[in-house]
């Protein structure tokens, strides 16, 4: 069935695709800015590279990487045996409970039983608030330390400011080098799958080595000629983390709460998800605003492509 982009799955999907587009450009921005302090950090008597090309090297990277198979590559496998499986007909005496496991694989496995006695969503609140618990617990002490520690100079990737020891700020961008080359393609496969479908939905292309070839390499070079263009770390994640991370983080879901619950005008729930969409606007119009006045600002005093 054809996404409408009119009806709130259409919403979801552009919002969602600016999260992704986005987030593609900022790990762009981040794995050439931590390339370029990784290296002048392990090589003092290198001769420095212009940051735009440590950007173009990351970026170089991930044009080898969108042409691997998806992540999804064994899907047909998959297919293939469920459908000689079905071809079989029903099992005699077929059981669909719960199999009786082990404590051990119980940890182990990642599907939750839920019953109408012990439904999943209980643990899987648990597990999202400790989720969000250990993320704060290792981004808050950083931004609080950097400050005090820098002041109002703080550069928007701490790392860039952090001088000693050596070894272990060389180590630590390392790391997120390593860390950002996975995670732009995890963003950058549904985008690949969208854009292949588009294709060769609108333009008759041949599914095929080509199509990925164009596609995704097209994908790569814009968020590559983008993070080249504008490589303000803090003032991107500020204009994509209001245009896209905010709706649907904080007011999008309150919408839809209160469009399929429907709960009693001027309850205590009726209350809390209108709060959640005041409060979520205003963060997207002033995040967005704010970032793009920032990017504005110092496209202005900035010498592209140096």
């Amino acid at each position: 069935m054809p996404l409408d982009l009119n009806s709130g799955h259409g919403l979801c999907f552009r919002q969602q695709l600016i999260v992704q587009v986005g987030c593609d450009i900022v790990y762009m921005v981040t794995g050439g800015k931590c390339l370029k302090k990784f290296v002048e950090m392990a090589c003092s008597n290198c001769t420095p590279i212009k940051q735009s090309y440590w950007i173009l090297i990351f970026g170089s990277l991930q044009f080898f990487l969108s042409q691997l198979p998806n992540f999804n590559s064994v899907a047909g496998v998959s297919l293939a045996a469920a459908i000689m499986s079905l071809s079989k007909g029903r099992v005699d005496n077929v059981s669909y409970a719960y199999k009786k496991t082990s404590s051990t694989d119980y940890m182990f496995r990642a599907t939750i039983p839920s019953t109408p006695e012990r439904p999943s969503r209980i643990p899987m609140w648990k597990g999202a608030i400790g989720a969000y618990f250990i993320n704060a617990i290792c981004y808050f002490p950083v931004a609080l330390i950097g400050y005090w520690a820098f002041g109002q100079d703080v550069d928007d990737n701490v790392l860039m400011d952090l001088k000693r020891p050596a070894w272990l700020i060389a180590s630590a961008n390392l790391m997120v080098v390593v860390h950002v080359i996975g995670s732009y393609q995890v963003y950058a496969m549904p985008v690949f799958d969208m854009l292949e479908r588009m294709m060769m939905k609108r333009l008759n292309f041949p599914p095929g080595v080509a199509l990925r070839l164009v596609a995704r390499s097209a994908y790569v070079a814009f968020t590559l000629f983008v993070g080249v263009t504008f490589p303000f770390f803090g003032d991107l994640l500020g204009f994509f983390g209001g245009f896209g991370f905010a709706p649907t983080s904080y007011f999008l879901p309150s919408i839809m709460w209160l469009i399929i619950k429907k709960p009693k005008r001027f309850s205590t729930n009726w209350f809390i998800n209108w709060a959640s969409i005041f409060v979520g606007v205003f963060i997207m119009l002033a995040s967005t605003v704010g970032g793009l006045r920032n990017i504005i600002t110092d496209a202005s005093t900035y010498r592209f492509y140096t």
